[in-house]
């Protein structure tokens, strides 16, 4: 595996992912109960932006760069200040120049008698998240294949939370990893929330894998799709997606109060745009 995220760290598809990441730990706060977080691909924890490999790209200009220097308005603010509650305290520890991959924001935004699993397959990345998450005990490091270890971690034993699954997307038949592993392990655990990335590149591929997914019959599937440019005729990133499995039931609204203003504050050229659509009913919202 080639992939590295420090070279991708705090680009536009990050602050999407991470958006929904904590709107979706937000909502599982609401209730008192205990819940767990699995992180398929974790990464290493939290990355710096003046690093060798986040400066080779400058990806997080476009990205988080944008958003911390944009004036947004109150309501808007509100809904995503949980995430960047996250990233000014991960940058009053680490410096200014620090951003939390997932890991780093689900253990800012869980609470004490909350868990996390974080899984990661690289060795060298592994022992990084390791370090970076020593001091928290309720995280648990694990080196394994995400599919692998995806299924052998549901149902947690808190029968409530979320998985992230964001694979990079190296690999031709990643769709079909994930459409598989995400199967098996709703089938072990159909009320968890499952977050499924995925990048917008070749769109008969993600028309193939949202067809996949109506077939599998689950009731709530909710599917977000954000675009900063046109498509290009040579398959290239120009957007991303999530498909929210059991999303928390006021997601959707807010989503369609964040995209707009994120998609003007984060656009390329007139192809940006934003889609919100209920797989199993009838609602869409989109621009």
């Amino acid at each position: 595996m080639n992939y590295r995220h420090a070279f991708h760290a705090g680009n536009f598809a990050d602050v999407f992912k991470h958006i929904i990441l904590a709107r979706c730990l937000e909502h599982l706060k609401a209730k008192p109960t205990p819940f767990r977080v699995i992180d398929t691909h974790a990464g290493i924890g939290r990355y710096d932006l003046s690093g060798v490999r986040a400066e080779r790209t400058g990806e997080w200009r476009a990205g988080i760069g944008r958003l911390l220097e944009a004036s947004l308005p109150d309501g808007i603010k509100a809904l995503i200040q949980p995430y960047l509650d996250a990233i000014q305290a991960t940058r009053a520890v680490h410096g200014p120049n620090f951003y939390p991959g997932s890991p780093e924001i689900a253990r800012f935004l869980t609470r004490g008698e909350d868990r996390l699993i974080l899984i990661e397959k690289h060795p060298e990345d592994r022992a990084t998240l390791a370090r970076n998450m020593a001091f928290d005990g309720r995280a648990k490091i694990i080196e394994i294949d995400a599919w692998v270890g995806l299924n052998a971690f549901v149902p947690p034993k808190e029968r409530r939370g979320l998985v992230l699954i964001d694979p990079p997307f190296e690999e031709p038949e990643e769709f079909d990893h994930l459409l598989n592993s995400f199967s098996q392990a709703y089938r072990k655990w159909p009320t968890g929330i499952y977050a499924l990335w995925y990048p917008l590149k070749d769109l008969s591929a993600v028309a193939n894998f949202t067809w996949s997914l109506r077939d599998v019959q689950i009731p709530k599937m909710l599917k977000i799709e954000f675009r900063t440019k046109s498509p290009t005729r040579v398959p290239s990133l120009f957007g991303c997606g999530m498909i929210v499995i059991n999303p928390p039931w006021r997601l959707s609204e807010e989503l369609s109060l964040i995209l707009p203003v994120l998609s003007d504050l984060l656009a390329l050229d007139e192809g940006a745009g934003w889609s919100c659509e209920w797989l199993t009913e009838s609602v869409v919202a989109s621009f």
